[in-house]
């Protein structure tokens, strides 16, 4: 669609002398051809409203100026498709199978050449994601925004560019106070997680309800603050605090390992609250902040915000310093090309305010900024998640449930890769943005819309060519089948292709035809989610390919068929299309299922 695309811009601005931008889209099953465009009835309304005529005063039609565009295109001698003009002024392409065999040829001779992206090219990103706070248990909504996260970092990556994963958590503040208040009262140890999340969400309750409680947990707050800044490891508190925060890093390092999401950078909120400070104390300096009640804020009403404080009353860096200081010390340590922060919908209007203060001491940094947010994640039932009330769901909990709803499947191993791969699935294929109602039975499905049903749709493709290899080798023939197993798939290709030539007599049935023309969509796909940032769109054209194979699968055979060859070049592509983009949101292709 590219090259249509490419070939059109050029023609119409020698044609018409005009930018236009045409839109081309994979033609309907309804229609003839394989790609079309409206563009010729767009420009016509274009020419129209500029008074744009011929020689005889006369505007053109839509079917005239998509005849001057078809004329103009196949007088070039190199465009491998067929034209036909239909309807009011639809242009539909007709790909010849010249077309397709060369693009079959060139994804099997290289692969990542021809689907490269270099949007990222010598550019550092730095991408903040899963932000969990020390003292709290991880939840559902940490599983997704950290699995969301890391394939933003793919795509990147995929695109040339660097990326630093970074992870962003509170070690200090308010809710550590809450835990330890409560610790204390109970007389309980901080070295086990689970006694760590009960003492938080009754520390919440008992600030929220005795005052005396409250008064207790912000002394505690405060004495937190020195026990960090001045490195105390003696006294009750101090100790509870350094072994509690232990047990929670160990538990954090476990879970990302169990999820395969690797961090290359954490910022502890302590590490960053000092800069915070310095920074909001110089913005007040400048008139970006003002006091009020002892406090610093930013008067946001200013600028259609709202206003929200950064210092408090008793001198200590809110989460809005800290996120301010956060900003700065990226920078300081990587100077990057794009910040991009991925967070939950409930603090957009928060970041608003963080960014617009930070914008009037440093715009340069927040331009190169990116704040992505997401939705709740719901099982069934669709109430909202809080690790304040304690009525959450713990991420661990996910994953063992998935795991023993693939245990109840007769076709399915109990694996732990492919029940992650399950849920990864399930969360990326839907729109950043929303809720997503997380159904657990949909997710292991080995039919319909599911990572377990893309890994069986490229474990099928993966057999169809061990099989060939095993003919071929025990028959001494054909070197180019002797080892097409997954991880070959990935890297080699035969030294040379016939399927080109004048001499090769294969012509595409329209199954082979629909196949082919999928798998070169791939990098326009690819290059759609990289520039928005969207692993949907690798997701939804993974489903969409594995739904054009499996017709394939059922239509044409392969093994001892006539161009047996021809079509095993077909699944080698395909394999590696699914291998590549199930890769990029995180998910492997098993040896088998």
């Amino acid at each position: 669609m590219e090259e249509i695309r490419e070939r059109l811009r050029a023609v119409i601005k020698r044609l018409f002398d005009v930018d236009f931008e045409p839109e081309v889209t994979v033609a309907p099953e309804n229609m003839k051809g394989d790609y079309s465009t409206n563009a010729a009835m767009k420009l016509a309304g274009m020419l129209k409203a500029r008074e744009k005529a011929d020689a005889d005063g006369v505007v053109k039609a839509p079917r005239d100026v998509a005849a001057l565009i078809s004329e103009a295109l196949c007088s070039d001698s190199d465009f491998p498709f067929d034209i036909e003009v239909a309807g009011p002024g639809f242009l539909n392409f007709i790909s010849r199978d010249e077309y397709f065999k060369q693009k079959l040829a060139d994804l099997r001779l290289d692969f990542k050449k021809n689907i490269s992206c270099d949007d990222y090219l010598g550019k550092t990103v730095i991408c903040e994601f899963s932000d969990p706070n020390p003292f709290k248990v991880l939840h559902v909504g940490h599983l997704y925004t950290s699995i969301v996260g890391d394939a933003i970092s793919r795509l990147v990556e995929f695109a040339g560019g660097k990326v630093v994963r970074a992870n962003f958590g509170g070690d200090v503040g308010l809710h550590v106070a809450k835990t330890l208040y409560a610790v204390m009262e109970k007389d309980e140890k901080t070295d086990d997680i689970e006694i760590i999340a009960k003492c938080y969400v009754e520390g919440t309750r008992a600030y929220e309800d005795d005052e005396t409680a409250k008064a207790k947990i912000v002394e505690i707050n405060k004495e937190i603050y020195k026990i960090v800044e001045q490195d105390i490891h003696e006294g009750r508190l101090a100790e509870l605090y350094w072994t509690g925060r232990e047990a929670s890093y160990k538990y954090f390092d476990d879970f990302y390992a169990r999820i395969g999401v690797k961090f290359d950078k954490y910022y502890p909120e302590s590490t960053v609250a000092g800069l915070g400070l310095l920074k909001v104390r110089e913005g007040l300096a400048d008139g970006v902040y003002e006091e009020s009640n002892g406090a610093v804020v930013f008067p946001g009403e200013k600028y259609d915000l709202h206003t929200r404080v950064f210092i408090n009353a008793e001198g200590l860096p809110t989460y809005e310093a800290k996120d301010v200081g956060l900003i700065f010390k990226k920078w300081e340590d990587y100077h990057f090309d794009k910040s991009v922060v991925i967070t939950g919908n409930d603090i957009i209007d928060y970041m608003k305010v963080v960014l617009k203060s930070v914008s009037l001491m440093a715009p340069d940094l927040v331009e190169r900024t990116e704040h992505i947010t997401h939705g709740n994640v719901r099982l069934p039932g669709n109430e909202k998640m809080s690790s304040r009330k304690g009525n959450f769901i713990r991420a661990v909990d996910v994953l063992e449930r998935v795991e023993e709803a693939l245990s109840g499947q007769s076709n399915a191993s109990a694996d732990a890769r492919i029940a992650l791969s399950a849920i990864k699935y399930a969360f990326l294929k839907y729109r950043i943005g929303g809720n997503i109602e997380f159904d657990i039975s949909e997710s292991v499905s080995t039919t319909g819309n599911s990572g377990v049903y893309l890994q069986y749709a490229a474990v099928r493709s993966k057999k169809i060519l061990d099989g060939l290899s095993a003919e071929r080798s025990s028959a001494s023939a054909d070197a180019r089948f002797a080892s097409r197993t997954l991880s070959t798939a990935r890297s080699s290709a035969p030294a040379s292709l016939n399927i080109i030539s004048a001499e090769n007599p294969w012509l595409l049935d329209e199954h082979e035809k629909r196949l082919i023309r999928k798998m070169c969509e791939y990098k326009d796909v690819l290059k759609l989610a990289v520039r928005e940032l969207a692993p949907h769109k690798v997701a939804g054209y993974l489903y969409e390919l594995a739904q054009e194979f499996s017709r394939f699968y059922e239509n044409v055979k392969v093994a001892g068929s006539e161009y047996e060859s021809e079509r095993a070049e077909i699944v080698a592509v395909y394999l590696e299309t699914m291998t590549h983009g199930l890769g990029l949101l995180g998910i492997e292709v098993p040896e088998e299922m």
